[in-house]
């Protein structure tokens, strides 16, 4: 019931801006045959419900696109923050790492052979538990060419057969996922 009167109202006042558009059309050639020029452009009732229409639609897709993209960002910002939320424990654990590193170097020059047993038993848990966790050692030898995006150059020794490319690594480096939190710390040769 509601619709059609909608729909009268609308032809009527179709029917209303035709006579208007007619007066307005005998307006214009009166003005027309005194040399001036009118132009009014008046839109019909359906046109301006349909631009009108069209005008809340483009601003909706715009707002749904831009809900989208927020959406999508914050997803991965909740990603990236999961993948780093234990840096700062991992990069404290890490010279606990390298002290173990270290002990197992000094203890394996000993004759206690219970002893580096039990060393590198807790040395490989401690290991496996940073690795689960996401922890990633990162892969540079001796003799590879130096990069800096990928190691940090401590000192440069002469050394004309190794010139650019790593001699010792003095640190090991480490990274969470794909980002190095702990550059190695290298020597190249000059």
């Amino acid at each position: 019931m509601k619709f059609k009167n909608i729909f009268k109202n609308i032809s009527n006042m179709t029917t209303e801006n035709t006579e208007i558009d007619q007066e307005i059309d005998e307006v214009t050639l009166e003005n027309n045959a005194n040399g001036e020029q009118l132009i009014i452009e008046e839109l019909s009732v359906e046109e301006q419900l349909t631009q009108d229409l069209a005008k809340e639609k483009d601003k909706y897709l715009r707002l749904f696109a831009e809900f989208e993209n927020y959406k999508r960002r914050t997803t991965k910002e909740r990603i990236e923050l999961f993948k780093t939320a234990n840096q700062e424990v991992l990069l404290a654990m890490l010279p606990v790492l390298d002290d173990f590193d270290r002990a197992l170097v000094e203890i394996s020059k000993s004759e206690d052979e219970l002893l580096l047993k039990g060393v590198e038993l807790i040395h490989e848990k401690l290991k496996n538990t940073l690795v689960s966790k996401g922890l990633e050692q990162v892969e540079i030898k001796a003799g590879d060419v130096f990069d800096a995006d990928f190691a940090e150059a401590i000192t440069q020794i002469p050394a004309p057969k190794m010139k650019g490319k790593i001699v010792d690594i003095l640190e090991k480096g480490y990274k969470l996922g794909d980002k190095i939190i702990r550059f190695p710390k290298v020597v190249i040769g000059q």
